[in-house]
């Protein structure tokens, strides 16, 4: 609980709320910039199947290479890991321990930055990394405007770039792709969460969205879902925020929100910090349990806040696949297979409620963090 701090934050919400809401506010990331999968099945037929081979491959058990690269493989990773998420932290570590287990030595070079860090201070981060030679490049991308951050690293040729948490290939990327995509499609955890909600709200809803920042990411996970909510009876988006994926700033936003609507159903969080801020709003309000949120990708801390009956759902990621798709598709490249590597990779979501056993969310977390714990 906050206490008497919280009070006088609460105080303040409704002046920073100010900065960070619109009643019509929406993504304004250009998604016609991106292929779906689909569209890029039927763009790249050959892509189906090798997608299909190689999520067999990353389910499996891994197989030690006979021949190992004499010399370590050096890899350079930025992340937007500071954050309550540890969807970052996991993805290091499933990588690191999969190279491990296929006999493959790797030194990596990782930079944790916060969420909705500015595009100079990422690309310089990158590009000072790259001063090192790595063989291979992986970090995340938020917007169309990162493109040419990717373009000037795809134009060292010197090392390949892994693009991690988006698996919708970039359209004027197309003559020269990174070398994999990887992570789980935000559409599909979107959609299933908008279908729970209809199962929870059968004659519509009142609900507002928690944004993160503008971007990619907030994109296809929140604008996906109003799309899904917009024919579902009588449903009424009443209010949506940005709060760039921060704990504190979708607390205010949500206090903010409970100020101007009384007779809200539910809201909609597009991460886990957001999640557990609207959370840490519903409690001091003394209105957990009346209004519906969700989480967004099943990490430690949004389990613990569904076992503790705070969080309703969430959609939960076989975590640790990312990892092991970017360590197998090294492997691949390096054993001279790289025609086989697919141009995309999206895990696995399984949706966790309240009423999911603990022997199944076990069984959950022993898939999902089969490396990383």
């Amino acid at each position: 609980m906050r206490g008497k701090s919280g009070c006088l934050s609460a105080l303040f919400a409704g002046l920073l709320a100010v900065l960070i809401v619109t009643s019509d506010a929406w993504a304004t990331d250009d998604v016609d910039g991106y292929y779906t999968l689909d569209e890029y099945f039927e763009l790249h037929p050959e892509q189906k199947r090798l997608t299909a081979d190689f999520s067999a491959v990353v389910r499996s058990a891994a197989v030690p290479v006979s021949r190992p690269p004499e010399v370590p493989v050096r890899v350079l990773i930025v992340y937007p890991g500071l954050q309550v998420s540890d969807y970052w932290r996991r993805s290091v570590e499933a990588f690191r321990g999969r190279m491990k287990e296929l006999g493959i030595a790797v030194e990596i070079d990782e930079y944790f930055t916060k969420p909705g860090t500015a595009l100079r201070q990422q690309g310089r981060i990158v590009e000072e990394g790259m001063t090192t030679s790595p063989d291979y490049v992986v970090f995340t991308l938020d917007a169309l405007r990162h493109q040419g951050m990717v373009e000037r690293i795809l134009s060292h040729r010197t090392a390949k770039v892994i693009l991690q948490n988006i698996t919708t290939p970039i359209k004027a990327l197309e003559r020269n792709q990174p070398f994999l995509y990887v992570g789980f499609d935000h559409a599909v955890g979107a959609r299933m969460l908008a279908e729970r909600f209809k199962r929870e709200t059968p004659g519509g809803a009142r609900f507002a969205i928690l944004f993160g920042p503008e971007g990619y990411v907030s994109t296809m996970r929140g604008g996906v879902f109003l799309t899904e909510m917009q024919d579902h009876g009588a449903s009424e988006r009443v209010a949506s925020y940005y709060v760039n994926f921060d704990r504190e700033r979708a607390y205010l936003a949500t206090m903010d929100l409970l100020s101007r609507h009384q007779d809200l159903d539910l809201i909609y969080a597009c991460s886990t910090d957001i999640a557990l801020g609207a959370v840490d709003a519903l409690r001091e309000t003394g209105r957990l349990g009346e209004i519906l949120v969700n989480g967004w990708g099943g990490g430690t801390a949004e389990l613990d806040a569904i076992a503790a009956g705070e969080l309703d759902f969430t959609v939960m990621r076989m975590n640790d696949d990312n990892g092991v798709a970017m360590a197998e598709a090294i492997r691949m490249d390096l054993m001279g297979k790289a025609a086989s590597v697919p141009r995309v990779f999206s895990g696995d979501f399984r949706l966790v409620d309240q009423q999911t056993s603990e022997a199944e969310i076990d069984r959950l977390k022993a898939n999902a963090f089969r490396y990383s714990n």
